[in-house]
């Protein structure tokens, strides 16, 4: 398919995480399982990208609604965290007289989990009907810009055009910095899954190969930052012996992960986005000779 085909976005794509959110606000358990979290999480974070890109944020509900929406997907991180780290931590092969560091750390996880689930709930309790409430306004909102879609608003703007300008701005975010490296690839991702959960309003997006490479960007360092994360906590909460063999193997997983995700970013970055490796690593601004095709393609189904 050519980057010209006419596509647009898809509407029941934006109004899906919707409602799921109300869905969940109405039936979430006080103990929330691990597909629970995860949904309650990646929903919120496509609603806040479906209404910024469309410029829908600016309304009083649906400022609103941003402002809880934020707080329940970071509350729900947190717990996500914790289930994700448990799930590495119990993957770390058995390690001669390291048993009891191990189980600690399994316990410190567990009880972590607990907290943060319990604080989700009181959140979850505090905003369900209102947030509910507001989600169904903003629900309407956005089929009153979908239906207008092909008229376009007082700045001559269409719910196409919104979007696909939406991406091509976080798309020459994606070319900066010009060198990547532990301190600033996890900023990287933010800004790599913010322009695939707009790409992703597109019909059809996921056969997109632009889309598809940029996540397993995203998980790939996502799982990367996860790891470190949990050396960290390892060193923090376990009395560990000298020269433990739990927090070796830790390290030497994390650097291996850290190395697959720079990798993958920087090729993506060469392929995609045609940054160039000859960046005077002085500089802090990327050399670029402008897009390929895929990611023609991505964004000009946005925009028919």
């Amino acid at each position: 398919m050519s980057w010209s085909t006419p596509m647009a976005v898809d509407a029941d794509r934006m109004q899906k995480p919707v409602r799921k959110i109300r869905k969940l606000l109405k039936n979430m358990s006080t103990s929330p399982g691990q597909d629970e979290v995860h949904d309650l999480r990646t929903n919120s974070r496509r609603i806040e990208a479906t209404l910024h890109a469309l410029s829908l944020d600016s309304g009083r509900p649906e400022r609103q609604a941003l402002k809880q929406i934020s707080k329940l997907r970071k509350r729900a991180g947190k717990v996500r965290d914790m289930d994700v780290l448990t799930s590495y931590a119990s993957q770390v092969p058995r390690l001669d007289g390291e048993q009891e560091c191990s189980v600690d750390l399994l316990e410190y996880l567990g009880a972590q989990r607990q907290k943060y689930a319990n604080k989700l709930d009181l959140v979850i309790k505090q905003y369900a009907s209102p947030l509910r409430k507001r989600l169904k306004q903003t629900s309407r909102q956005m089929d009153k810009a979908l239906h207008r879609n092909g008229s376009r608003d007082s700045s001559g703007n269409t719910v196409n055009t919104k979007a696909a300008a939406s991406a091509l701005h976080l798309l020459s975010e994606l070319t900066q910095p010009a060198h990547l490296g532990r301190n600033n690839l996890h900023p990287y991702r933010l800004k790599v899954k913010e322009l695939r959960n707009v790409l992703e309003m597109a019909e059809n997006a996921k056969e997109k190969e632009f889309v598809k490479r940029l996540g397993e960007v995203k998980d790939a360092i996502g799982e990367w930052h996860d790891r470190e994360e949990l050396l960290t906590i390892a060193k923090d909460v376990v009395n560990h012996r000298p020269n433990c063999q739990l927090l070796a193997e830790l390290r030497k997983t994390a650097d291996a992960k850290f190395k697959t995700a720079l990798a993958l970013a920087e090729s993506m970055r060469k392929q995609f986005l045609r940054v160039s490796e000859r960046a005077d690593k002085r500089s802090s601004r990327a050399n670029t000779r402008g897009p390929a095709e895929p990611v023609w393609s991505a964004t000009a189904a946005l925009a028919a």
